[in-house]
């Protein structure tokens, strides 16, 4: 994978968060690909219990400075920037006071999940896009983990379609088991369309629980990936009836030749 770029955007990454099967797939997929000579950066949002100080991020001011419009409104887009010890790995943190300064990921202190969670996902995909371009940074393939960024290949495949930059760009979703119980806001498919994405292209968030989230994003997938032993039979069935090229899940000791080859066969 020597010289190829690719972009990781992902919900959660170590050591940034907690170890789940998310973050940690995040973490070790592109030291793979970064250890092959490959480039790679990372994207994740800039959640509150991040703790700045201690993984030194700070605010790169020639990226930050824009407004993304969500649903109408004007949000102001902050990019911070750290590295992870020891590898030379970048990554990027997509911010907003309004969306990420609350001290955890996606739920309150109750569980209950965060009411705009699905805005957060728009702001998030949008944010990772314009950033991308203002690198004028173009990836070979962009490999998405965890729901809250599932959005991603959605605004790629619509709202970016005629963007040059990405115009050869692949893009690889990673589906897991991890997900939330029950539904993010049911305005979420208006709010998706208001930025000119067709009805028909994303029907299944018109009831936007987790499983009809990753639906969407496999649709507008190029490649898929199976990252959990335990994916539910639904989305399996979904995988393999999509027609798209998907890699069964590998356990731990045999993904790194899986996925390179994964990705070489996108490429090819």
């Amino acid at each position: 994978m020597e010289d190829k770029r690719i972009l990781y955007v992902s919900s959660e990454v170590v050591p940034y968060l907690a170890e789940n099967e998310v973050s940690l797939l995040s973490y070790d997929v592109p030291k793979m690909i970064n250890d092959q000579g490959g480039q790679i950066r990372i994207f994740m949002p800039r959640y509150g219990n991040i703790n700045e100080r201690r993984h030194q991020l700070h605010e790169v001011i020639r990226l930050s400075g824009m407004n993304l419009v969500v649903n109408d409104l004007d949000m102001p887009l902050i990019i911070k920037v750290a590295s992870i010890p020891k590898e030379r790995i970048q990554v990027y943190f997509i911010d907003n006071d309004e969306y990420f300064k609350r001290k955890a990921t996606f739920s309150d202190e109750e569980g209950v999940l965060y009411p705009d969670n699905d805005e957060r996902a728009i702001f998030f995909a949008k944010g990772v896009v314009e950033t991308v371009k203002k690198l004028n940074w173009v990836p070979d393939i962009i490999h998405v983990h965890g729901w809250m960024a599932s959005l991603l290949p959605i605004y790629m495949k619509h709202y970016y379609k005629d963007e040059a930059l990405f115009s050869e760009t692949k893009i690889v979703t990673s589906v897991y088991s991890q997900s939330f119980e029950g539904s993010l806001d049911a305005e979420m498919i208006n709010k998706i369309k208001f930025d000119g994405v067709p009805q028909d292209a994303i029907q299944e968030l018109e009831l936007p629980n987790y499983e009809n989230l990753i639906k969407a994003a496999i649709k507008h997938s190029d490649g898929v990936i199976i990252a959990s032993e335990n994916v539910s039979g639904s989305l399996t069935k979904f995988i393999q009836s999509s027609e798209k090229p998907f890699l069964p899940f590998a356990s731990k000791d045999k993904f790194t030749e899986a996925y390179t080859n994964f990705y070489k066969s996108m490429l090819s």
